[in-house]
């Protein structure tokens, strides 16, 4: 089926927002997966940004909003549709008060634990490293290390995708174990307001550091991979039952559990969607038959099958 683009292309020059035809999406993830989305666009503009989404809204063409990719696993066939990254529009931080941080989803992770960190605030340590942005840490509440968005935020600017900014409490956000309402709308987060409290300067990089070195001792961050594969299970821990069932280092394609951290599929050259998603069904499978417990992906899964 032939996707007539003209009004997102003449959009897009109209509020000077760069664009590329057929861009290879393996380029935007951390998975290094992806075939090529037919339009990917740029926005400069939180207004670039409404013009897009709106647009692709009136003509009925799918949009995909884009953080850092660190979360997905793009199918080989790539995105029949419009890809518009955040990078460019929603990058700004501030302290807004002496305990609140006002931060736009495009802006990483890193950068937000920073600013805390710079003005002795406490709270927002488990972020550091989640290579990640802020609005894709919402959308999954994401955490780490006892930690987790939802301990933090207060307050959710978000647009619907006709265009329209609108603002919530994290209250009616509905944010649980790797999920928010966000998760079950079209709706795209702008930006969050977090709220931490005065800590020692000391202490705070102590346990940035802390973390940091468990996720390097742990993690194979040295492959690309789309960080953990699969959620908590109850009453357990993914990776020891992946490991329990002998499943280390078994390989499909170029897609891998790495034998540093049995929780994580890993790309060690050359991994197509098909090699992981065919190794997480094995995984699936295998776990299964061995400990009657199904494992739910973590990673989302985007594209034309």
């Amino acid at each position: 089926m032939n996707i007539d683009y003209t009004n997102i292309i003449e959009t897009a020059e109209k509020y000077g927002c760069q664009y590329k035809l057929n861009e290879p999406m393996s380029q935007h993830t951390t998975f290094r997966i992806g075939g090529p989305a037919d339009l990917f666009v740029t926005p400069v503009t939180v207004e670039g940004l409404q013009k897009i989404v709106s647009e692709c809204e009136k003509s009925g063409i799918y949009c995909f909003i884009l953080g850092n990719g660190s979360n997905l696993l793009i199918s080989d066939k790539g995105i029949r549709g419009v890809v518009v990254t955040t990078a460019s529009c929603l990058n700004e931080i501030e302290l807004i008060n002496a305990y609140e941080i006002k931060v736009s989803a495009g802006v990483r992770l890193s950068r937000l634990s920073d600013l805390a960190y710079e003005n002795s605030l406490t709270g927002a340590e488990f972020v550091w490293g989640i290579p990640g942005t802020v609005g894709g840490a919402v959308y999954m509440n994401a955490g780490a290390y006892d930690g987790e968005m939802k301990n933090i935020l207060t307050e959710i600017e978000y647009m619907t995708s006709d265009g329209e900014i609108h603002t919530m409490s994290a209250a009616d956000a509905d944010l649980s174990y790797r999920h928010s309402i966000f998760s079950t709308n079209d709706n795209v987060i702008i930006s969050a307001t977090v709220r931490l409290i005065p800590g020692d300067k000391g202490e705070i990089r102590a346990k940035m550091d802390d973390f940091m070195s468990r996720r390097k001792d742990k993690q194979p961050l040295d492959y690309p991979s789309a960080g953990s594969t699969f959620k908590r299970p109850v009453g357990g821990f993914a990776a020891a039952l992946i490991d329990e069932c002998g499943l280390k280092g078994y390989r499909i394609g170029g897609a891998e559990v790495s034998k540093k951290h049995a929780g994580f599929v890993i790309n060690i050259g050359g991994a197509t969607c098909f090699d992981v998603m065919r190794l997480v069904e094995h995984i699936q499978k295998e776990v299964f038959l061995a400990k009657s417990i199904k494992l739910e992906p973590e990673i989302k899964v985007i594209g034309e099958k």
